[in-house]
C-alpha cells in the first residue's frame, strides 16, 4: 500500500481568447477507495463548440469513474473507454448543434497500490516528474512532433512552428479514430508528482521550469505560480486557455506518539 499522502488542485485562466473551452477536473471512485483520477481537456471548434466537447470529455471520464470497481475493470481500459465513448459523443453532437467541436484529453490514475496510469489523445501533456526532475512525459499528437519523430524538423524548431496547433488525432475527428496512448508507471514515492495541461501552458515552459515549480511548491502555489508566468510570456495578446491540474504525493505528517511519560509511569 502506498506510503505517502495526496495532494491535488487544478488552475484555470481564460488568456486572451473570448471564452474558456478548456476542462480540468479530479474525481475520487465511490466503488473504488484510494484511487484518484485528474482530468485535463482542451476544447477546439469555433465559439461554444470546443467548449462542449472538453465538457463532454470531462462528464465521461466522471462516469466512468463512478462505476469503476478495482475487483472487476482494468485501469488502462478504463481510460482508453473514456476517450473513446467521449469521441463517440462528440461526433454525435457535432450533428446536432450544427458545429465541428473537438478536444483533446490527457487523464491519470492514481491507485492505492503505488501505481500510476495515463493516457492522452492530442497535445494536452502529462509530465511525470521525480521531485525536481523531469522523468517523463507525453508525445503529442501533432503534425510538428510527426516532423520531429522523422528527422525532417528540430525539436528547437517545432515549439514556435506555424503549423504547432495542427493533430494528427483528437477526440471528436470525423476523418479517424483517436489514436489514445497508454502508459503506466510502478513504484510510486512520495516525492513523484504529475502535471497535466493544456498547450496554452506547457507552450511557454521548459521541463526543466515545470519540474522546478512543482517540486518547490504546493499544488495551488506552483498553478498560481505557472499560470502567472505563462500569462507574462504571452505576447501580443496571443495567449491561449490556459489549464492544469498538479498531483502531488508528499511524506505523510507524522504521527503522534499515544504514550506519555505521565501515561508511561501510570502503567508500570
Amino acid at each position: 500500500m502506498s506510503q505517502y499522502k495526496i495532494e491535488a488542485g487544478t488552475g484555470q485562466h481564460i488568456g486572451d481568447r473570448h471564452e474558456q473551452q478548456d476542462r480540468a477536473a479530479l474525481f475520487t471512485a465511490p466503488r473504488a477507495p484510494g484511487y484518484l483520477m485528474a482530468v485535463v481537456a482542451d476544447g477546439m471548434g469555433g465559439l461554444s463548440g470546443g467548449a462542449l466537447a472538453a465538457e463532454q470529455v470531462i462528464r465521461t471520464a466522471k462516469q466512468a469513474f463512478d462505476l469503476f470497481s478495482p475487483q472487476t475493470d482494468d485501469v488502462e481500459k478504463l481510460l482508453a473507454t473514456i476517450a473513446h465513448d467521449a469521441h463517440t459523443i462528440i461526433k454525435l453532437t457535432a450533428f446536432s448543434s450544427e458545429k465541428k467541436p473537438h478536444s483533446t484529453m490527457v487523464a491519470l490514475v492514481i491507485t492505492p497500490h503505488r501505481t500510476a496510469v495515463w493516457a492522452h489523445v492530442g497535445d494536452s501533456r502529462l509530465y511525470r516528474f521525480d521531485g525536481p526532475n523531469c522523468a517523463d512525459r507525453t508525445t503529442d499528437h501533432s503534425y510538428v512532433e510527426m516532423l520531429v519523430r522523422q528527422g525532417k524538423l528540430s525539436r528547437q524548431e517545432a515549439q514556435n512552428h506555424r503549423l504547432a496547433n495542427v493533430l494528427v488525432s483528437a477526440l471528436g475527428s470525423h476523418e479517424s479514430e483517436p489514436q489514445v496512448t497508454l502508459r503506466r508507471h510502478e513504484g510510486l514515492k512520495a516525492g513523484d508528482a504529475f502535471l497535466l495541461c493544456s498547450d496554452g501552458l506547457w507552450h511557454y515552459f521548459s521541463d526543466a521550469e515545470l519540474a522546478a515549480a512543482v517540486a518547490a511548491n504546493t499544488p495551488r502555489q506552483a498553478s498560481e505560480m505557472l499560470i502567472t508566468k505563462a500569462r507574462e510570456r504571452a505576447t501580443d495578446g496571443k495567449g491561449d486557455n490556459c489549464t492544469l491540474a498538479i498531483v502531488k504525493l508528499v511524506e505523510p505528517p507524522a504521527q503522534a506518539k499515544p504514550y506519555t511519560a505521565e501515561k508511561m509511569k501510570r502503567a508500570v
